[in-house]
């Protein structure tokens, strides 16, 4: 392992109270629409069915205007370590919590789009220091994506996954760490599939919850639950994509919204953690209203709703179809997840898969949703990888 390089700083967030007293200003002064006409439909997705409900925006302003905390989400950022280092031009923000244990391994862990380092705040000190002496041991390392939170926001196009996927590679060795294991859903599994198919020789293998297949597979031989998954993905792109579709093509457009108003940002976020969660009626099932508003908060204060919206402008749809994964992975599909490949597909692009999990409950974001399962699968699941990778 090498020394850390001395290029890494110790960050720390703290926002000014005048911003604070301006998004609390901005949130008193919000101009909203009447409501939905589904209002009064039954608990579930048709009261869904045109969007965040009013009610439910509503009461979760109030609780952001008066009751949230972001002092307490900046505090606990502070506990587990930040740091910017410049990489290819670009400031990169990240925390980096290592273990206490001599035999730990070194993780990179890469969020997606609507996430952001909130969504593993709550599991970085198991994954470093586990309760279970027997549990794979970890120095975690989360980076911010470029455009997204503390890290700079490109002022040129050309930051996308495979050119982010090289920055994790060098920041990685400036920590020290020559070889390491990956983990990442949503864009974060895109980049963290590049960068096992990129960079065998840094990555010791990879957990994921994104295995996209190589394109024009059939589905012949699969099972009729694993059909049912590829006609629900389907389904996913045809009719529910469309925020997708507007930030690969106009995230200039959507971004004057999503950076000068709270409750557009808060809404164009909130529909994503309510359909894409692993819940009935609500995200709040299942999700903390603060960790969420901790993500939303994050985007507002550091103005990063339209660059983080470019990360699909530069590589929606980009994943090299020719890319092809031989390190050992760890694939889990969690069951309200928004995209699903069948084992067999996965098989075409991942070619040694050493453990494959489809657990019963989890959507996208199980880090929030179901935390302490998401540590053990993904203790299980690196075990597994780094087992094969001796």
């Amino acid at each position: 392992m090498n020394r850390p390089d001395s290029d890494v700083h110790a960050f720390e967030a703290h926002a000014d109270d005048a911003d604070l007293d301006d998004l609390r200003a901005r949130l008193a002064a919000a101009r909203l629409p009447e409501a939905e006409t589904v209002r009064g439909a039954a608990p579930g997705a048709g009261r869904w069915a045109q969007g965040v409900p009013l009610a439910d925006l509503v009461d979760l302003v109030e609780y952001w205007r008066t009751a949230y905390d972001w002092r307490a989400f900046e505090e606990r950022l502070h506990r587990v370590g930040q740091f910017r280092t410049d990489i290819d031009g670009l400031g990169i923000h990240f925390l980096h919590r290592r273990s206490a244990r001599a035999d730990a391994t070194p993780l990179l862990l890469t969020h997606g789009w609507p996430g952001s380092v909130a969504e593993f705040i709550d599991v970085v000190d198991e994954l470093a220091d586990p309760k279970d002496a027997d549990a794979p041991a970890f120095h975690v390392v989360v980076p911010s994506l470029p455009g997204f939170g503390y890290s700079d926001r490109p002022a040129t196009t050309g930051w996308g996954t495979e050119r982010i996927a090289a920055a994790w590679v060098e920041l990685m060795k400036r920590l020290g760490y020559d070889r390491f294991a990956a983990h990442g859903g949503d864009w974060g599994g895109n980049i963290t599939t590049v960068l096992a198919g990129r960079f065998p020789e840094q990555v010791l293998g990879i957990h994921t919850l994104f295995a996209e297949a190589p394109p024009g597979l059939t589905t012949d031989g699969l099972s009729a639950v694993e059909r049912a998954w590829t006609e629900e993905t389907r389904d996913f792109w045809q009719r529910r994509a469309a925020y997708a579709k507007q930030q690969a093509s106009r995230p200039q457009t959507i971004g004057y919204s999503l950076v000068d108003s709270p409750v557009g940002l808060l809404a164009w976020i909130l529909d994503k953690f309510a359909e894409w969660s692993d819940t009935e009626d609500s995200p709040f099932e299942t999700m903390s209203r603060d960790r969420v508003l901790d993500d939303v908060t994050l985007y507002w204060l550091t103005r990063t709703g339209a660059s983080a919206a470019r990360i699909y402008y530069e590589s929606h749809n980009s994943l090299d179809p020719e890319l092809r994964v031989d390190v050992p992975a760890a694939i889990t599909m969690y069951p309200r997840d928004i995209e699903k490949t069948p084992r067999p597909w996965a098989e075409e692009r991942y070619r040694r898969i050493v453990r494959w999990n489809a657990p019963e409950t989890g959507g996208h974001f199980p880090s929030l949703e179901v935390p302490d399962y998401f540590v053990k699968d993904l203790q299980e699941g690196l075990a597994a990888v780094l087992a094969a990778a001796r």
